[in-house]
């Protein structure tokens, strides 16, 4: 599948499931395989729980937890053994990175998108209050080195950490759902497209800061990502339609 399919099919995906049901069961145990969102979106937990591992590490979350996606977002979801129901909505501005929190009233959330789903996310990013730092356990520490900007690659991080590659490797892919690899380059591909839209420094210039060989390597690496290249985001930028609003989390 061509990414820009792929990136089309994740946001209708998401549109139908705020539409027609903006609360979701998770079955008990379940495992949901890595995928990509990118919209900013914002998960409040009902009941029951799940842990999450994506671009910004691994949280376990409960009931009245607040996940907090920003655009592109790709994690892995399993479900715990009570299962989970979440309420899933669109965030009606752009969103610096993924993290989780708490609010004060879900259930005013909850009442809100029953009639319209951007008040209710609306008055749940007024209420959102940071959490703690997510879990730290080798894998997620090894996802915070992947995903820094000039972070270490996982052979270098193994042997800082006393294992063999091959280990670090094994227990990143069974947590994240992807190898550290993909995750390092997605990492890097994200930071590019956030300094795209939202700042005005020449391409090549931009190449260079995030890592990349040059500007063409750049442009096949977000494109890849994002389904579009860095000029194309940049045009985008100037459509009337295009919101470039970023709220700090």
């Amino acid at each position: 599948m061509r990414p820009e399919n792929a990136v089309a099919l994740h946001s209708l995906a998401l549109i139908c499931d705020v539409v027609h049901r903006p609360c979701s069961l998770l079955a008990p145990g379940a495992s949901v395989p890595r995928h990509l969102h990118p919209h900013a979106y914002a998960t409040v937990v009902l009941e029951g729980g799940y842990q999450e591992a994506g671009e910004s590490g691994r949280w376990r979350v409960v009931a009245g937890d607040v996940l907090l996606h920003a655009p592109f977002s790709a994690h892995c979801d399993h479900i715990l053994a009570r299962g989970a129901r979440v309420l899933n909505l669109p965030a009606p501005t752009q969103l610096s990175r993924s993290a989780c929190g708490r609010i004060a009233d879900p259930d005013l959330v909850v009442r809100l998108a029953e009639h319209n789903p951007l008040d209710a996310a609306a008055a749940l990013l007024e209420s959102w209050r940071p959490g703690d730092g997510g879990l730290t356990d080798a894998p997620d520490l090894l996802a915070h080195a992947l995903a820094a900007p000039g972070g270490a690659g996982v052979q270098v991080w193994a042997l800082a950490h006393g294992v063999s590659r091959t280990t670090a490797f094994r227990w990143f892919r069974s947590i994240y759902g992807v190898g550290p690899a993909r995750y390092r380059s997605e990492a890097r591909a994200r930071r590019a497209w956030q300094l795209i839209v939202e700042g005005s420094v020449g391409l090549a210039e931009l190449a260079a800061a995030t890592g990349y060989a040059d500007q063409a390597h750049m442009s096949r690496g977000v494109k890849a990502f994002t389904g579009r290249s860095p000029g194309a985001w940049r045009r985008a930028r100037l459509q009337p339609s295009f919101k470039t609003g970023r709220r700090a989390v």
